[in-house]
């Protein structure tokens, strides 16, 4: 069966609507630092190794740093179910790692565009904080907010890397928060609530107004991806049994990590902050949606339940706090899909692949969509596959009315 034999079903569902991906990974190129580092930083930036067949980090000289980050794509373009990663940047397909095979890999998907997170170095920026010199992590994030840019720039504005902060530093932060939309001009950034791990307040205390107002200034959405927050791989070990191997506990503590981000949603309508920051929009970042519902009415129920005083300051409800201000993704789901349209409604979900990662949507997924998206009203399955992602992100894509 052809390309487009595959695709029909598909395009007859959503017309001339582009696929709009939310939610890819790039890993990071063996130059990335190097490359863009003032002399200054050039021995001391992060740098790639081969080590035993195993790509790796280092920074700071020789100080082991990090893996090369999870992908299954082989160089052949197949995807190598049963790992976790290949190990090493040779074993892998250009399209995880460059810009041009990703765009071309996007054109012979059927993809318009994609959203774009980090790989190796997390999706909150917590692993820069292993980096001991503070001033060299600080520059570090900021020169992978650089490549962002080129990237972008690179793709014709078909691939969209979302920026990195250094939260751990409020100042920079905001520093960085307005680089990063005036000259960057990127389309979001990607965090972790988990600021405990950062050593700072928490998100509801005065030292994060100037960035909430910033954020909220600007529109630039808030992207908390599951395992944003993990500095190890602990809880996987904590929450599967003992006996099992490794890829059974990681198919085990996939499952449970979807909902990682159910203590951002629900600490955030909790906190009042979305009434002080009426623009302000997060993203549920690869955690699909058919646990929402449950988790919007069980909010609805333990606000009166256990907080009734507390629900007087607030001026919505937890599901309208949700439909104003956060959006949910998916990629394999079924029912779930149809259900969220349903019960929170289609103004609030995305879609996405998750390339390179063992999850990700590949061969077959436009049948597999297509399915999906067969129960929706035609409005729904536009909403959901295109307009949605570029209101949200702002992006520059012309599409028709």
């Amino acid at each position: 069966m052809t390309t487009a034999e595959v695709a029909a079903p598909l395009e007859k569902l959503i017309g001339d609507a582009k696929v709009i991906d939310v939610d890819t990974h790039f890993t990071e190129p063996p130059d990335l630092w190097t490359s863009r580092a003032p002399a200054a930083y050039k021995d001391k930036v992060p740098h790639m190794k081969t080590v035993d067949g195993q790509s790796q980090w280092f920074v700071e000289g020789d100080n082991r740093w990090l893996n090369i980050g999870v992908g299954v794509m082989d160089r052949e373009g197949n995807k190598d179910r049963g790992k976790l990663s290949l190990a090493s940047l040779e074993e892998m397909n250009e399209a995880v790692y460059k810009v041009k095979p990703r765009v071309e890999l996007m054109d012979s998907m059927g993809i318009y565009a994609q959203i774009m997170y980090p790989n190796a170095c997390g999706f909150g920026a917590l692993p820069f904080l292993n980096i001991k010199d503070e001033d060299l992590r600080i520059q570090c994030v900021k020169i992978y907010n650089d490549a962002c840019a080129d990237w972008q720039r690179e793709s014709n504005n078909r691939l969209f890397p979302q920026a990195m902060l250094p939260l751990w530093d409020i100042d920079e932060t905001v520093k960085e928060v307005r680089r990063v939309k005036e000259e960057l001009h990127l389309t979001g950034v990607t965090v972790t609530d988990r600021t405990s791990a950062l050593d700072v307040p928490d998100f509801s205390q005065p030292h994060w107004e100037p960035f909430w107002e910033l954020i909220n200034d600007y529109e630039l959405p808030l992207d908390f991806h599951i395992g944003a927050g993990l500095t190890t791989l602990a809880p996987m070990d904590t929450l599967t049994w003992p006996s099992f191997s490794l890829m059974q506990k990681v198919a085990v503590f996939a499952t449970i990590a979807y909902t990682d981000t159910a203590p951002t949603i629900l600490n955030f309508i909790h906190s009042g902050i979305f009434d002080r920051y009426p623009k302000l929009k997060i993203v549920s970042v690869e955690s699909g949606c058919g646990w929402i519902p449950f988790a919007m009415e069980s909010a609805e129920w333990n606000l009166n339940e256990m907080t009734p005083d507390a629900a007087k300051k607030l001026t919505r409800r937890p599901t309208e706090y949700f439909r104003d201000h956060i959006y949910a993704t998916f990629w394999f789901e079924d029912q779930g899909v149809k259900h969220f349209v349903d019960t929170i409604g289609e103004d609030n979900l995305l879609f996405l692949t998750d390339y390179p990662h063992p999850t990700a949507l590949y061969v077959g997924w436009q049948e597999r969509l297509a399915r999906t998206l067969a129960k929706l009203e035609p409005r729904a399955r536009r909403r959901v596959m295109q307009d949605n992602a570029i209101e949200l992100y702002k992006l520059p894509i012309q599409v028709e009315a």
